[in-house]
């Protein structure tokens, strides 16, 4: 079994504080991350909702050229972009919605199935899975 992990490090309050996330497993990099951009304009920061943007977008990727080749299809491309929104919510903020654009180049497949595929590919991806309590919104075609 894999597991991945991740750490972050945050000095101050939550307005005026501000935190460094490292990708530990992958050694690939260190984010600044503070409140007032995570809300606000990101100005050469990340946050919690991008990262989760980017774990959608790759495993959907990555899950999508799986299914495809199950079904006998060997894709050329595929283009994913994930925008998730939070906002204010019982004093805090929610993620209620994560929306997915996927374009794919396909050799072989009509539009409708590919459609029944890329479905599969969402409702199956593991990081769809674990947001299940989110709305996931899926606009997908063929390039």
């Amino acid at each position: 079994m894999a597991s991945r992990d991740s750490t972050t490090h945050w000095t101050g309050g939550l307005n005026s504080g501000k935190g460094t996330v490292t990708l530990d497993s992958s050694n690939s990099g260190q984010f600044e991350v503070t409140f007032p951009r995570r809300i606000g304009e990101p100005e050469g920061t990340t946050s919690p909702e991008e990262l989760i943007a980017a774990a959608q977008s790759s495993c959907l990727a990555m899950n999508l050229s799986g299914v495809l080749e199950k079904a006998g299809l060997s894709p050329k491309t595929i283009d994913v972009s994930a925008e998730v929104t939070v906002s204010p919510s019982d004093g805090g903020l929610t993620i209620t919605a994560v929306d997915i654009t996927l374009r794919a180049d396909v050799d072989g497949v009509d539009e409708q199935k590919f459609q029944e595929l890329a479905k599969t590919a969402k409702d199956t991806c593991p990081v769809s899975k674990a947001l299940a309590g989110t709305t996931i919104n899926l606009d997908a075609s063929l390039a």
